[in-house]
C-alpha cells in the first residue's frame, strides 16, 4: 500500500510498543518512534480506531482492548455486538479511521489519515482480515463486510488504505 518504496517490517528485535496515548495519532507516533530509536531509519507505524455513532464513538481508540486486556478479536466484536443488540440497522453507522505516522531520523515527519464510513452487521460474516472485519460493512462495496472481502479489495476500500497511499503520496512528494 506504500507504493514503489522498500518497505522492512519492524525488526523482530523491538518489542511491541503499548499503546497509551488517547489518540490514534499518538499512538502511531509511539511506535513510530521506537523503530525510529532502534533503527535509525526513516519509520512508519500506524493505528486504527472504529468509530460506532450508536455507542458515542466507541471504541474508537481503544478498539484492540476494547472488551478489556487480553481481549481476543472475537471478544471485542460480541462485546460490540452485544453493545448494538437494541440498536436498529439504521443506526449502526461507523467508520474506521487510520492514522499514519512517518518520522525521519532528522526529527521531520508526515502524518496522514484515511477513513471508511459503514455500519455494523447484526451477524459477522467471513473469514478473512482480522478485528472488526467480520462486522463492518463499508460504504462502496457491495454490501459485504470487509471480512467477506479479498485483501486486494479490501485494500482498494479501507481506512488503511488511504491512509497508507495518502503518506506514499506525501513521501514521493519530497524527492
Amino acid at each position: 500500500m506504500l507504493g514503489d518504496f522498500d518497505v522492512s517490517p519492524r525488526p523482530s528485535d523491538v518489542p511491541d510498543v503499548e499503546e497509551t496515548e488517547d489518540t490514534l495519532e499518538g499512538n502511531a507516533h509511539l511506535k513510530a518512534a521506537a523503530v525510529l530509536a532502534a533503527t535509525g531509519e526513516l519509520s512508519v507505524a500506524d493505528d486504527t480506531g472504529l468509530e460506532v455513532d450508536a455507542l458515542g464513538g466507541r471504541p474508537g481508540v481503544y478498539a484492540a482492548r476494547y472488551a478489556g486486556p487480553g481481549a481476543t478479536y472475537a471478544d471485542n466484536v460480541a462485546k460490540l455486538l452485544d453493545e448494538l443488540r437494541d440498536v436498529p440497522p439504521v443506526a449502526r453507522t461507523a467508520r474506521f479511521r487510520t492514522v499514519a505516522v512517518a518520522l525521519f531520523p532528522d526529527g521531520r515527519e508526515i502524518v496522514a489519515e484515511g477513513w471508511v464510513d459503514g455500519h455494523i452487521a447484526e451477524v459477522a460474516t467471513g473469514t478473512g482480515g482480522f478485528g472488526y472485519d467480520p462486522v463492518f460493512v463499508p460504504e462502496g462495496g457491495d454490501g459485504r463486510t470487509f471480512a467477506e472481502m479479498a485483501p486486494g479489495e479490501k485494500a482498494g476500500l479501507s481506512h488503511r488504505g488511504r491512509a497508507l497511499r495518502l503518506l506514499a503520496a506525501q513521501l514521493s512528494d519530497l524527492g
